[in-house]
Order: C-alpha cells, then sequence, then structure tokens
C-alpha cells in the first residue's frame, strides 16, 4: 500500500491512470468501513484500477473544535493513524491519501473539490461514497450533486448504504459508544475483531519498575481516546504467540498531571529470551479484552502499588477462568 501525504496539483504519478475511489475518515476502521472497502476494491478490480481512500487529518471535526474554542465538540478517537493505515492495508486498499483537514479545505466550495482534487488531483473514475456523506464548504455538497458532477465529467459514482449488525446501524459513533461504556464485546462486534493499540515500545520514567511491575508503554497520539481504564489484555509482538497482560491507557493521574495519553502494559508471562530491555523499540499490539474499573487517582505510591496489584490479580483471574479445565 502506497501513502500519500496531501495532493499533487498536478495529480500523482501513481493514480495517473484513475483510480477507484472513497472517502472518509475512516476512524475505527469497523464493519461497515470494511464492507465499504471490500466494494471498492471489488469494483476496482473489475475497472482495472488501483483503489485508493482519501482520507483526513485531523478529524474535520477536530478542525473546527479547535477554531471554536471548544475542544469538547470534537469526538473521542478510536484508532491512531498507524492502526488505522494498517487496518486499511488489510482491507486490500491500494492507495491513501491524506490530506490535511485545514482552512482552505474547510472553506472550499463543493464544485471546487470535485474538480481540483477529485478529478485534477486523484483522476478519479470511480467515486464510492456513504449514505450520509457530504463534503465541501458548509457540508454543500452531496450525494447528488456529486452524481450530477460524475455523469458531466464522466466519472461513475456509486452510494453504499448502512450496514448493519443485529438491526444496529455500525458506525464510528458505536464504536465510541461502546468504548466509553466499557463493552468490548460489544466494540468487538462491530469491528468485527479485538478493539486494539499498536506502536513501538519506548521509554518511560520506570516506576513501574520500581513497584514491582515493569511496564510496557506506548504512546497514544491524541488527547481524548474513545476507551479509557484499566484493561485485561493480551500482547502480541514480543514472543512466539500472544501473551497475557493487563494494562492501563489515560493520563496516569496518580503520577502526572500532563493530559499525555499512555498506553502501559505489565505481561503476566514474560518471555525469558528478551532479557529486562529487549521490550524498547518493538512494535507490538495490545488488544483490550475486558474492562476492569476506569482510571483510579491513589493517595500514594504505595497505595498505587496495592491497586496494581489487585489489578493484576484480578487479570490473572480472568485469564484462570478461561482455561479448559
Amino acid at each position: 500500500m502506497q501513502i500519500h501525504r496531501g495532493f499533487d496539483p498536478g495529480g500523482h504519478a501513481a493514480l495517473a491512470r484513475g483510480c477507484a475511489l472513497t472517502i472518509g475518515n475512516f476512524d475505527g476502521v469497523h464493519r461497515g468501513h470494511q464492507a465499504m472497502l471490500a466494494l471498492l476494491t471489488s469494483e476496482a478490480r473489475h475497472r482495472g484500477l488501483p483503489s485508493c481512500v482519501l482520507t483526513f487529518e485531523p478529524h474535520p471535526r477536530d478542525h473546527f473544535a479547535l477554531r471554536s474554542g471548544r475542544m469538547d465538540g470534537a469526538p473521542a478517537r478510536i484508532s491512531t493513524l498507524r492502526d488505522k493505515l494498517g487496518e486499511l492495508q488489510r482491507c486490500g486498499i491500494d492507495h491513501v491519501v491524506i490530506a490535511r483537514f485545514d482552512d482552505a479545505l474547510a472553506t472550499m466550495p463543493p464544485e471546487t473539490f470535485i474538480g481540483r482534487i477529485l478529478q485534477q488531483g486523484l483522476r478519479a473514475r470511480y467515486v464510492l461514497v456513504g449514505d450520509d456523506f457530504s463534503f465541501g464548504a458548509r457540508r454543500a455538497g452531496n450525494y447528488a450533486m456529486l452524481d450530477a458532477a460524475g455523469a458531466a465529467a464522466g466519472f461513475d459514482v456509486a452510494r453504499m448504504m448502512s450496514y448493519e449488525v443485529h438491526g444496529l446501524r455500525v458506525s464510528s459513533s458505536a464504536v465510541r459508544s461502546a468504548l466509553a461504556a466499557g463493552d468490548l464485546r460489544r466494540a468487538e462486534a462491530l469491528l468485527g475483531r479485538p478493539y486494539s493499540i499498536s506502536g513501538h515500545v519506548v521509554h518511560g520514567r520506570k516506576l513501574g519498575r520500581d513497584l514491582g511491575f515493569r511496564t510496557l508503554n506506548l504512546h497514544f497520539g491524541h488527547a481524548r481516546p474513545a476507551a479509557s481504564g484499566i484493561f485485561v489484555v493480551q500482547i502480541q509482538g514480543l514472543g512466539a504467540g500472544p501473551l497475557p497482560g493487563v494494562a492501563s491507557l489515560g493520563v496516569r493521574p496518580t503520577v502526572e498531571d500532563a493530559g499525555r495519553v499512555l498506553l502501559e502494559v505489565h505481561c503476566l508471562q514474560w518471555p525469558e529470551d528478551l532479557g529486562a530491555e529487549g521490550g524498547y523499540g518493538r512494535c507490538v499490539q495490545v488488544d483490550l479484552l475486558h474492562k476492569l474499573h476506569d482510571e483510579l487517582k491513589y493517595e500514594s505510591l504505595e497505595a498505587l502499588r496495592e491497586g496494581i496489584a489487585r489489578d493484576t490479580a484480578q487479570a490473572r483471574a480472568w485469564w484462570a477462568a478461561r482455561q479448559p479445565a
């Protein structure tokens, strides 16, 4: 999969012969997104075109929230950019164009968006959108406008209706709601896979080691993750198979109040061949399987140590209950 940052005014050379395109934020790449991407790749194959996803960073609602000074209007983020790109690759997408959502894009008339970006920049020959798709300044562009433009300019436009699971519409908002409620089983049903976060293990303050619980630290690149709290997890990328663990995802209120989001993972079975420092720099995937409780602010480091010990014991009990007799 090729990743392109921004638009080339002359068109991306890799897309010179055109592409089959879809447009969206794709936060979480849930089952509705997956169905759309499957249709896109199928249409691309039939037409002899590469498949392409146009997505935005930051999220458009992040941009408008920042401009208004009300960041509570920005959505909680399900996936980091790394994880979103990884899922798009697994769905078989050939190209991803990451457009910076700024004032220029926010105020662009829909007609300009069609001509400058879809036609000149991406040379779209087939465009697939969702049933609630809108675009351009003040969201003035809609499916009917895009369809009419396609008919006039010679590119096909298609619309995919909502994807439902057990009668419920699958959406990023539904995934965020499940994660906020700590309902990881519902989130998994909507995503089609366990909710996970991946990244490179980085050095931290080594506080967990001092407390007797060595941790792997991963940064979450957004201030408002869709999930937070203490979780039973499994870790992939350290050994031959997944490893059981317990993790904290949040801002660590007992030891710092900087607002930085960190995923701290304690392996219940540390691979001996890694040694004490063997985890640093590795890219690991952490699957969140069960929520134990929200983040807590402890009165002292000793109280924090006791809390971690209780969480670890509960995680071991959760795993033990799922082992065959």
